[in-house]
């Protein structure tokens, strides 16, 4: 099963991605990656095997990034290679990029299409169909893009957007299956994960985190007010 962490806070997420990672080992997987948001854009580390080999890939960590994703993947459609290995991007892969944890049922036709209307895909996986969906109904809001992709698809999923010119956001949906939001109220800290992850950091600064999931919309901001499933809370 395929294993999903997101950090958005003021501490390095590389180390805190790994620890994340590692923490999901336990749900078996065949290769694992992640996505850094640094100055510069978006930093990809991907690997095929235990997760010891994305570690030595990805090195000390150097990193400034305090927004990121990873991801352990269990091979469903496409073999265990380094091209089918999440995090996934589009056409411009210095864009966007997800990673999924699910399946996408319609995918062959949702790719067709795609394919017919110029894109060009760099994996076999059914989950690349989403970046590129997403990569067509981008025009500024992540979250309009994220509800345009998400009525195309068909399945069971939770999916997790990271993005070049957002920086301190990630946006994820789900559909029949889980995803945990994780909030330090003492440090306005966010975490995202495919299952709980208990206290894995802390931060000192306001960053925000957009997860929207499925029917019930959740928006956290810093002083803002959310709804979800008829639950209020403020900030």
């Amino acid at each position: 099963m395929c294993g999903i962490i997101g950090y958005v806070g003021s501490r390095a997420s590389k180390p805190l991605l790994i620890q994340g990672l590692e923490r999901l080992e336990y749900r078996g997987y065949d290769s694992a990656g992640i996505a850094l948001l640094e100055a510069d854009g978006l930093d990809y580390v991907r690997a095929v095997g235990n997760l010891q080999n994305l570690k030595d890939k990805a090195g000390p960590n150097g990193s400034q990034s305090t927004t990121g994703l990873g991801h352990t993947r269990w091979a469903t459609h496409g073999g265990v290679t380094e091209a089918n290995a999440h995090p996934l991007t589009a056409c411009d892969d210095s864009l966007m990029s997800i990673v999924l944890n699910g399946i996408v049922e319609n995918y062959r036709e949702l790719r067709e299409s795609l394919q017919e209307a110029g894109h060009t895909f760099s994996s076999e996986t059914d989950a690349e169909v989403v970046a590129h969906l997403l990569e067509d109904a981008y025009e500024g809001d992540l979250v309009a893009a994220m509800r345009t992709a998400y009525a195309k698809l068909e399945g069971h999923f939770t999916f997790v957007l990271i993005h070049r010119d957002h920086p301190n956001h990630l946006v994820g949906v789900r559909h029949q299956t889980p995803m945990v939001v994780g909030l330090s109220q003492e440090h306005l800290d966010y975490m995202l994960s495919r299952v709980p992850m208990g206290r894995l950091a802390k931060t000192e600064e306001a960053a925000e985190l957009i997860a929207f999931l499925g029917s019930d919309r959740m928006t956290f901001s810093t002083g803002a007010a959310f709804d979800l499933s008829g639950g209020r809370l403020t900030y």
